[in-house]
């Protein structure tokens, strides 16, 4: 029994990176249409959310499953309910992405305007954080995901700062302002992204070492519970 269960969380584990994958392609693809305005690469985010949702049931039911499957070791169950959380930010991560084609979308028909955001460049950045966050799950590695953490202050200031200058040209440019809040809509949703990257990252370092740091907990104290560190471990209960 125990050799079945350890194979089902191998399998789990397993479709979770491939729904990992499907999320940041999907962010991936959103990005890059906005850069070159590109309808196709909007329509395969657009037909791309099925699977990502798809995944997400066959994901939890396999969860469900093996909690059902016996009571797993501590470790085990931190695991399980990772999975389920990063699961669920996974499934918003495409949410966001399909947000951000149907904003693309709706600029492809407008005409080309000059704004003074470079929404590329926090895109980028988010995907980076998307992809780092899967990699820290995938080696079960606490500094890979401290460090999205620290990413997502720097992705807040860019959404803030994009926010500023959009309205501003809005304010100015009246016949540019259908694109400036397209481009703000934009900024808003790779934010969104950003935080559910952050999420992920969260759930990583609870699976591994048990430690809850979703709130109020700066870089020094990520650092105190990193492995190898002389500093004490304080576990502390409860998922959201």
């Amino acid at each position: 029994m125990r050799t079945r269960f350890q194979q089902g969380l191998d399998d789990l584990r397993q479709k979770l990176l491939r729904m990992g994958g499907l999320a940041e392609q999907a962010v991936d693809r959103a990005r890059q249409a906005y850069v070159d305005r590109d309808l196709n690469r909007c329509q395969m985010v657009l037909e791309g959310e099925s699977l990502i949702n798809d995944s997400e049931r066959e994901i939890d039911e396999a969860a469900f499953d093996l909690l059902a499957m016996q009571q797993p070791m501590a470790v085990d169950l931190r695991f399980i309910l990772a999975v389920t959380k990063i699961n669920s930010d996974l499934e918003r991560v495409g949410d966001q992405a399909v947000n951000i084609a149907e904003r693309v979308m709706d600029m492809i028909e407008l005409p080309v305007v000059d704004l003074p955001v470079d929404i590329a460049r926090m895109g980028a950045a988010v995907s980076a954080m998307v992809r780092r966050s899967l990699e820290s799950f995938i080696e079960g590695k606490v500094e890979l995901a401290q460090a999205v953490l620290e990413m997502d202050n720097v992705i807040d200031r860019m959404k803030d700062d994009a926010f500023i200058q959009l309205v501003k040209t809005m304010n100015q440019r009246p016949e540019a302002v259908r694109q400036a809040l397209d481009a703000l809509l934009v900024a808003r949703n790779l934010e969104r992204v950003a935080d559910h990257a952050t999420n992920i990252a969260e759930d990583v370092i609870f699976w591994v070492q048990g430690s809850d740091v979703r709130h109020n907990v700066n870089a020094e104290e990520h650092a105190e519970h990193a492995p190898g560190h002389p500093g004490p471990v304080r576990a502390s209960g409860g998922l959201d």
